[in-house]
């Protein structure tokens, strides 16, 4: 089970979890073994939030299909439970991110200090370029 917070948990049973056969080197081990793990998150069937839903489905990201199926393919580690861990986290990391809401941004004055220090920086920045000129 994953909690993202008091009011949104992802229960296994809504996880899809496949061990597949990993990819690149591993010698003969890499032949014989499932150690990869394929995970697939159907976002519109789950039990998450409406917030949460909206949220997710309107993301554009890589591994949300146009369907709304989240897949993630972890292959990493050469143990079977590490990378379903890892698959996991990778899970919760994404939909945290996708989450979070953004404090809206207020318009402020600058305060008379600043604008005299940047009138102050750019005086000094013509001295400079002045000085750069042809000597008569």
């Amino acid at each position: 089970m994953i909690v993202l917070s008091r009011n949104a948990t992802i229960s296994d049973a809504e996880l899809e979890i496949t061990a597949i056969r990993a990819q690149g080197a591993g010698g003969q081990h890499v032949n014989k073994s499932s150690t990869a793990i394929h995970l697939r998150f159907d976002i519109r069937a789950s039990s998450l939030p409406e917030f949460y839903k909206e949220r997710l489905l309107a993301a554009s990201h890589h591994l949300i299909t146009p369907d709304g199926v989240v897949i993630i393919k972890a292959q990493e580690y050469r143990s079977q439970e590490l990378n379903r861990e890892a698959a996991l986290k990778r899970l919760e990391n994404l939909i945290n991110d996708l989450t979070v809401v953004e404090k809206t941004r207020r318009a402020t004055r600058p305060t008379l200090a600043s604008r005299k220090r940047r009138l102050e920086g750019k005086a000094r920045k013509a001295a400079t370029k002045n000085l750069r000129g042809k000597v008569r």
